[in-house]
C-alpha cells in the first residue's frame, strides 16, 4: 500500500472504545472526539479499536479490507483482520470473530488474551498500511502492554524504532490484573514478573507496564494527575508514578461541542443558547410533564446522570436523601449499576413519587432532556479522573455541584459574592454534610436575583478539545523530538 502524504505530527491512538462505534463510557467519548480537535489544528491522527460484534449496522457498509496478517500470541498465532472504516478521522477496526465477535466488550475470562492481541495488531496496523506514526497513543489498561511490545519486540524493525509510546490513564482503579502465568499467552515472558515490571500484589498488572514502559504517561486531569502519585489516590501505583513523575502529565479532556450543543441537539425539547436562554424553562416543564412530575417552575430540578456505584459519591448521597426530601425540590436520576443504589432510588421514587424521578436504565437522549431540563446537577464524588458529566451540564445550563476532586476541581469554579464568576458550588470532604453544604448554597443563589448570571457563566464556558488537543499536540512532538506549532487542518482529508 503506498505511503499517505506526510503532516507533521502522526499518531495512531489506540483504543479498546471510540464514540460513535463502541462506547460503554468516557473512554469511547474521549477516542471519539479528540482525533477531531487533532486534525483541526494539523496533527494526522487516526485511531483504530477492535470490531466488536455490537458495531453498528450503518458502518458495516463503509468498511474496506486492507488486509490479514499473523500475530504472535505466545504458543500460538492468530489471524488479524485489519478493516478501514470510511469516516472524517481515519478509524480502523482490527476483526478477529473468536476474540471481538460476542456480545459486550469486556468482562470474558480472557480479556488479558483478547486485548494484548489487539494491541499487536494495532501496533502492526502501522507496517499494513504504511503509516510511519511517530507516535502510538495507548489507553487504559486494556492497551498497557502496547509500551512493552514496542519497546521490547517491535524497535528492531526500522520502522518502529523510531516510533515513541504515550500511555493514557483514564481511571487508574481499572488495571487490567491477571494471574501471573497468563504471561505466556501474550507472548511474554516470566521475566516481566520476576523482574517486577508488571508484578503488582502477586499478579500481572497491565497498567504498571503501560506506566513503566511508556516515554510518557498522562492523566485525564491536571489534578488527577496529582493526585495518583499519592497513597489515597493511586491504588497501589502511587510509588510507580511517583517514579514516572518527571514524564507524567495532566491534561483535561474536553467534550465535543459540536454534538453536546443546545442551540442544535435534536434531542431537547427546545433549544436554547448563552446568548438565548428562554428554552431552558421550556425544556424543564416538558421534561416534568414527560417524567410526570408537577409541572412546576418554582421548584428547582436536581439531577444525577452517572453509573451507580460508590465511586460517584452515591453513599454520602443516600445520607442527605431525607434532608432533600424535606425540601421543596425535585429530583431525577437516571443510571444503572449496583443493586443496592438501584434499589434505593427505586424505593426514594415510591415513597416520594410526586418529587421524584428514578430512571434505573441509560438513554442518551433522556440524558440530554435532563441535562436540559435540570437546574442543578449533583456530581458529588469519591474521586473523578475528569468528568464529562459536570461539562455536558453547564453546557446546557444546569448549575453542578460537586466535590473538589480530579477533573471536577479543573473545571468548576465556585460561585460565591466573592467570585462572580463562578461556574457552580464545590465541597472539600467526602462527607454527607459537605455535600448538603454545597447544595444548600446552590439553593440559595437559585433563590436570589444571581442564577441567571451563574447559569450564563456556566454556558459559556468554553469546554470544546481546542485547547487540550493543542497540548495533546506538543506532548507528542516533545516525546517525538519534533517541533510543532500547528500545520494546516486535516479536517476531511
Amino acid at each position: 500500500m503506498p505511503r499517505e502524504e506526510s503532516a507533521d505530527i502522526k499518531t495512531l491512538i489506540i483504543s479498546s472504545e471510540a464514540a460513535p462505534y463502541a462506547k460503554s463510557g468516557g473512554l469511547g467519548d474521549v477516542v471519539g472526539a479528540l482525533p477531531k480537535a487533532l486534525r483541526r489544528i494539523g496533527v494526522d491522527a487516526r485511531i483504530v479499536i477492535p470490531k466488536y460484534k455490537s458495531l453498528p449496522a450503518e458502518y458495516h457498509k463503509d468498511l474496506s479490507y486492507i488486509g490479514t496478517y499473523a500475530i504472535s500470541m505466545g504458543p500460538y498465532r492468530a489471524n488479524a483482520v485489519a478493516l478501514k472504516l470510511d469516516a472524517a478521522v481515519p478509524t480502523y477496526l482490527i476483526e478477529n470473530n473468536d476474540y471481538f465477535g460476542r456480545d459486550g466488550f469486556y468482562g470474558y475470562g480472557d480479556d488479558y488474551e483478547r486485548f494484548a492481541f489487539f494491541t499487536k495488531a494495532a501496533i502492526e496496523l502501522c507496517g499494513a498500511m504504511g503509516f510511519d506514526a511517530d507516535v502510538l497513543h495507548f489507553n487504559d489498561w486494556q492497551t498497557g502492554l502496547g509500551p512493552i511490545y514496542l519497546r521490547d519486540q517491535y524497535a528492531r524493525f526500522t520502522m518502529y524504532g523510531r516510533m515513541k509510546s504515550l500511555f493514557t490513564i483514564h481511571n487508574l482503579k481499572y488495571q487490567g490484573r491477571f494471574p501471573r502465568e497468563t504471561l505466556r499467552r501474550v507472548d511474554l515472558n516470566d521475566g516481566y514478573y520476576t523482574g517486577g515490571q508488571l508484578e503488582f500484589c502477586g499478579t500481572t498488572s497491565y497498567m504498571k507496564g503501560g506506566v513503566l514502559y511508556a516515554d510518557a504517561v498522562s492523566a485525564v486531569s491536571r489534578t488527577y494527575a496529582d493526585e495518583i502519585q499519592t497513597p489515597a489516590y493511586g491504588q497501589g501505583l502511587d510509588g510507580v508514578l511517583r517514579r514516572r513523575s518527571r514524564d507524567l502529565y495532566g491534561i483535561t479532556n474536553g467534550i465535543d461541542d459540536e454534538s453536546y450543543d443546545p442551540a442544535a441537539d435534536p434531542a431537547l425539547f427546545a433549544p436554547f443558547s448563552a446568548r438565548d436562554p428562554s428554552g431552558k424553562a421550556e425544556n424543564k416543564a416538558r421534561l416534568q410533564a414527560y417524567l410526570g412530575l408537577p409541572v412546576r417552575a418554582d421548584a428547582p430540578m436536581l439531577s444525577v446522570i452517572s453509573r451507580l456505584v460508590d465511586q460517584k459519591g452515591l453513599d454520602i448521597l443516600a445520607v442527605c436523601l431525607d434532608e432533600l426530601m424535606r425540601m421543596d425540590i425535585q429530583l431525577v436520576i437516571l443510571g444503572a449499576g449496583d443493586w443496592n443504589y438501584e434499589r434505593m432510588f427505586k424505593d426514594l421514587r415510591g415513597r416520594h413519587g410526586g418529587k421524584v424521578s428514578a430512571n434505573i436504565m441509560f438513554s442518551e437522549d433522556l440524558a440530554r432532556k435532563i441535562y436540559a431540563g435540570s437546574d442543578i446537577f449533583l456530581m458529588p464524588s469519591l474521586f473523578e479522573p475528569c468528568g464529562l458529566g459536570q461539562m455536558i451540564a453547564m453546557r446546557y445550563g444546569a448549575v453542578p455541584v460537586v466535590r473538589r476532586t480530579g477533573g471536577l476541581n479543573d473545571t468548576v469554579s465556585h460561585w460565591s459574592a466573592d467570585n462572580p464568576d463562578g461556574v457552580g458550588f464545590l465541597f472539600n470532604d467526602y462527607v454527607a454534610s459537605g455535600l448538603m453544604w454545597a447544595v444548600r448554597c446552590a439553593l440559595e443563589a437559585y433563590r436570589s436575583e444571581h442564577w441567571p448570571g451563574i447559569v450564563r457563566n456556566a454556558m459559556r464556558g468554553d469546554f470544546s478539545w481546542t485547547a487540550s488537543a493543542q497540548k495533546y499536540a506538543k506532548l507528542y512532538a516533545k516525546i517525538a523530538g519534533k517541533d510543532f506549532s500547528g500545520g494546516k487542518s486535516l479536517d476531511g482529508v
